[in-house]
């Protein structure tokens, strides 16, 4: 990443001194602008409590954020007046699967530039501005995470983890793993679950030999789990997240104490549960504008109809997480106040899990769960930043991005309040989010 600053080294001084002022003009037309953002309150991402605050940015990073009486903004900086608004990190989402889905279908076919793309703006126009695809079908994402340094970037940064490893042997996983390194994923994942019953689940001795061959590459592994038991054995075998809740048994002492020792992110994605069976009926938040602003009209059109609605009904998946979202709620309370390190992830992007939307959503059910909106908001931007191994991203630190979003009202009141979205910026650039 670049290192700027704004100060004007002797060489350059000299040599607008020596080519005179129009060389002075263009070589000053071509510095990053500078911006202060003043008269906001703001949260920087570091679990502090928000305050009235000052933030500068250089181009696509941040110079300086803090105390207004103390920061002076550079004398070129555009100073802009933003009348009490609250300035926060960009939301990031540590569990999503942007591009894989077009309505009710997702697949191969669908994962592709335009789709991830198109996936990617819908994000950046809820105030996500970062993503990490656990799961995908193919590599293509990882040519759209490297096109992302840049100033002109204007929708949700990506990070991949590649397919989903379902080996059945050690050795099908060592090789699995070593093709997802070769195509330089961030991150791998596996799945240890059998879905009710219906699948095997990934032995022992296969997700061993996953994790070993990772760690070979330099790469952390993240788990989908559902029971307690998964989650102790893959915590052991040396996994960094867990990619979902607990959600047979209670988060005991064993558990909590197995991801203290083990630097364990924990990842609750509760809306992924909601999923499962909110469409039985129409649920509320189809009226709200909030949510239809990045919604297919025809795609809710068909969560309507009775055939649909009548396949959630009958779904044994839906039952059951509807039955254990409760437990899953109390064992994030649970993790969250044996001060076991967090993430906000969803699982959106998948059929029926509305990117951008749910990521609020999300945050409403932590706080259901008994989260204050201050630790929800840290786990959202610094908090899953350094869960997730992100850098540059997630907190007002001088040469970080400049990706952040400006609310109407604060959240720390009320954690509906990040609907309140008057605008966001991108690696410094404000973007359309109508």
């Amino acid at each position: 990443m670049r290192n700027r600053s704004f100060y004007i080294s002797g060489f350059v001084l000299m040599m607008l001194m020596v080519t005179g002022c129009q060389t002075e003009e263009a070589a000053v037309d071509d510095l990053p602008d500078i911006k202060a953002f003043t008269n906001i309150t703001l949260y920087d991402g570091t679990n502090s409590e928000p305050y009235e605050g000052m933030l500068i940015i250089e181009g696509d990073e941040i110079l300086m954020a803090g105390d207004p009486d103390v920061l002076e903004p550079p004398p070129r900086a555009e100073i802009i007046d933003m009348e009490g608004a609250f300035i926060m990190p960009g939301i990031i989402n540590a569990h999503g699967h942007a591009g894989v889905a077009r309505g009710l279908n997702h697949g191969e076919e669908y994962y592709n530039r335009e789709n991830i793309t198109e996936v990617l703006h819908t994000y950046a126009g809820y105030g996500v501005t970062t993503v990490v695809n656990l799961g995908e079908p193919g590599f293509d994402g990882v040519e759209i995470r490297d096109e992302q340094d840049t100033d002109a970037l204007d929708r949700a940064r990506l990070f991949v983890s590649g397919p989903v490893i379902d080996a059945d042997t050690p050795e099908e996983a060592a090789a699995q793993v070593d093709e997802a390194a070769e195509n330089n994923v961030d991150w791998i994942k596996i799945r240890i679950d059998d879905q009710l019953g219906q699948t095997e689940k990934m032995q022992p001795e296969v997700y061993e030999a996953v994790i070993e061959a990772a760690s070979e590459h330099g790469l952390e592994v993240a788990a989908h789990i559902v029971e307690r038991e998964d989650a102790n054995k893959v915590i052991e075998a040396g996994a960094s997240v867990i990619a979902h809740s607990v959600r047979d048994r209670a988060a005991d002492y064993t558990l909590v104490r197995n991801m203290q020792q083990n630097d364990i992110c924990y990842i609750p994605t509760l809306t992924r549960e909601l999923s499962t069976f909110v469409y039985r009926n129409r649920p509320e938040f189809f009226d709200d504008p909030f949510f239809q602003k990045g919604v297919d009209s025809e795609l809710i059109e068909e969560l309507e109809s009775e055939e649909v609605q009548q396949r959630y009904r009958d779904s044994e998946a839906g039952a059951y997480y509807e039955e254990q979202l409760p437990l899953a709620k109390e064992n994030l309370e649970a993790i969250h106040n044996s001060a076991v390190d967090i993430a906000l992830g969803t699982d959106s992007g998948m059929p029926a899990r509305f990117p951008g939307f749910f990521e609020h959503k999300e945050m409403k059910m932590m706080n259901e769960a008994g989260l204050e909106p201050v630790d929800i908001l840290y786990y959202a931007t610094g908090g899953a930043a350094d869960c997730m191994g992100l850098n540059n991203i997630g907190s007002f630190e001088r040469g970080y991005y400049a990706d952040f979003i400006v609310l109407e009202e604060d959240p720390t009141e009320n954690i509906e309040n990040t609907r309140t979205l008057r605008e966001v910026w991108v690696a410094g650039n404000r973007i359309e989010i109508d």
